[in-house]
């Protein structure tokens, strides 16, 4: 039987860490790297390619030598949410950056010094996401209740999923309906067919009509029509994920200039 391998780019300045994570990716059977760089400008090139190269994960140290002590992470703001971006993991020796680091849905969270054993459990975890992500996954239809009534629906009619008060919501066409699941849950189900815009909403990009912004402050509509009967909800974007998701609408359209 033929195992199921990622294809990694590994992001490290420091010549050991690099060679180390090589060595440990190698051994597990698990990984193919198709690049291990030391830089952000070769990081960058290597991003914009992903495609090409067939990058699954990127593994990024936050720190990189004479890139500023957020380097790695400014490099993960950049590529997050964009259409096409690869999953990506945070190995690193510093912990004060987790946080934010699962703000921008950061599969994993590497602490220096590795261990086999630690790795070995983030492949695991990586090769389970990309398996949530693939198409088969989402023929699976949703079930939502309405007080004691359980309602079914197909992926394609959800505009957006809400977390408030410990409570999920759906929104469709069809009204709000309660969900037993978390956020972190349903993207894992349904993959890049939803885009997480705000930490406590993920939206069917294929439904989102509006983008706006105010001052600092980005909005989408997502919905099913536009004008002044529109039918949809108005949702929040993340200041750390407004550019990434503008970026994101914008590439996979033609009509307007990226500098408007």
């Amino acid at each position: 039987m033929t195992t199921e391998r990622l294809r990694a780019l590994i992001v490290e300045d420091e010549w050991p860490a690099r060679e180390y994570l090589v060595e440990l990716f190698e051994d597990s059977k698990l990984v193919d790297v198709v690049g291990a760089v030391s830089n952000l400008d070769e990081a960058r090139q290597a991003l914009h390619d992903t495609a090409r190269l067939g990058i699954d994960v990127a593994f990024i140290d936050v720190r990189l030598g004479g890139e500023g002590d957020e380097g790695g992470l400014d490099l993960v703001r950049s590529f997050a949410g964009r259409a096409n971006a690869p999953m990506f993991v945070l190995a690193t020796a510093f912990r004060d950056h987790a946080i934010e680091a699962f703000s921008l849905d950061i599969v994993d969270y590497l602490v220096k010094p590795f261990t086999e054993e630690r790795v070995e459990q983030c492949l695991r975890r990586l090769l389970a996401r990309r398996r949530a992500t693939m198409p088969a996954s989402h023929s699976a239809r949703i079930v939502a209740r309405r007080g004691k009534t359980l309602v079914f629906l197909e992926p394609d009619e959800v505009w957006a999923f809400e977390a408030a008060e410990r409570l999920t919501s759906v929104h469709t066409p069809h009204g709000v309906f309660d969900v037993d699941l978390s956020l972190a849950a349903i993207e894992l189900s349904f993959g890049r067919s939803l885009l997480r815009v705000h930490r406590n909403w993920l939206v069917n990009a294929a439904h989102i009509k509006e983008l706006d912004r105010e001052g600092r402050e980005t909005r989408i509509f997502v919905g099913s029509c536009i004008g002044p009967e529109q039918r949809g909800v108005r949702i929040p974007v993340g200041r750390e994920r407004a550019q990434a998701v503008r970026d994101m609408l914008l590439a996979s359209a033609t009509g307007v200039r990226r500098g408007q």
